[in-house]
């Protein structure tokens, strides 16, 4: 049996135990999910009261629209949860999902990420914005039309704090960026998936979920209104590719990008968090997280 190993964050205090041998354990629980596509989709274009829309970018499969979210949980209206809140629908289609896109397609549904956010951090006490999608019933999502989320607040979450703090801290200590180390570290590791001039994508090290991956710019940018042309399409093939092979695995995974618009020395990134293992004793009473799928493993299926 292969062993196991405890492996810790590049830069918060957390520890995930890597652990292959376990993936061949036996199970006499299965779970089945049934999913089911509405009839009277809200996303579907005949559905979508005009009113509501925020945005929209032409693209070479049908518009991309922005949307107010009508059940938000944050709004400017509301002092005690003050945010915003809206619907990215990424295309017409009720039939296709994200990975079954253009690379064309996802590069406008990127701008759109880059238009929104820019608009967003105008208003008055924005202070971090999170670009997110849940895709499959396990990761949470309602509505089975391919859609994403922009969720915008006056807080910017500890989290994120502890890891802006963790980052200027390597910064101090090391004269360079943390992330831009990881990423030439990574490049030249077993858990490279893609390359190419502009972005990097690779999976982390210490994955806390079976299949992780992240996508990096290689250009030190702190949010994704900065990126170019190049960058833009670099990023959206890169995405594809991974979306593409975890289709293959039919898991369900939430992605969000990593960005912050008040602080400019932070390296902007999107990660990407398969769903298929539920979080047990173990990670619900100690923290520590038992990831049977090695990082190592899942970038050689990603670069298949």
């Amino acid at each position: 049996m292969l062993k196991s190993e405890i492996r810790k964050d590049y830069l918060l205090n957390k520890y995930v135990i890597i652990t292959p041998g376990r993936a061949k354990r036996p199970r006499d629980i299965k779970e089945q999910t049934i999913i089911s596509r509405l009839a009277d989709c809200p996303f579907c274009p005949e559905k979508i009261n005009p009113k509501n829309i925020l945005d929209q970018i032409d693209a070479p499969e049908g518009k991309i629209l922005s949307v107010k979210n009508i059940f938000p949980a944050v709004a400017l209206d509301n002092k005690k949860a003050y945010g915003a809140q809206e619907v990215i629908i990424e295309t017409p289609d009720h039939k296709k999902e994200l990975h079954d896109l253009s690379e064309a397609q996802i590069e406008r549904l990127l701008r759109m990420y880059a238009g929104r956010t820019e608009a967003l951090s105008k208003i008055k006490n924005i202070e971090y914005i999170l670009c997110f999608k849940n895709q499959g019933s396990k990761a949470g999502a309602s509505i089975i039309h391919a859609h994403s989320q922009i969720f915008a607040t006056d807080i910017t979450p500890p989290e994120i704090r502890e890891e802006l703090k963790s980052s200027r801290e390597y910064q101090l200590d090391h004269k360079t960026c943390a992330y831009c180390d990881i990423i030439r570290k990574e490049m030249k590791s077993p858990r490279k998936i893609f390359e190419d001039k502009a972005v990097a994508a690779f999976t982390p090290y210490a994955s806390r979920y079976h299949y992780e991956a992240w996508i990096f710019t290689k250009r030190h940018l702190d949010n994704i209104t900065k990126l170019n042309d190049s960058e833009f399409k670099s990023f959206a093939k890169a995405l594809k590719k991974i979306l593409t092979k975890l289709s293959r695995l039919n898991l369900s995974f939430n992605y969000f990008l990593h960005q912050s618009i008040s602080d400019h020395d932070q390296h902007f990134y999107l990660k990407i968090q398969p769903r298929d293992s539920v979080w047990a004793g173990v990670e619900l009473g100690s923290g520590l997280i038992i990831n049977s799928v090695s990082p190592e493993e899942a970038a050689k299926f990603f670069r298949k």
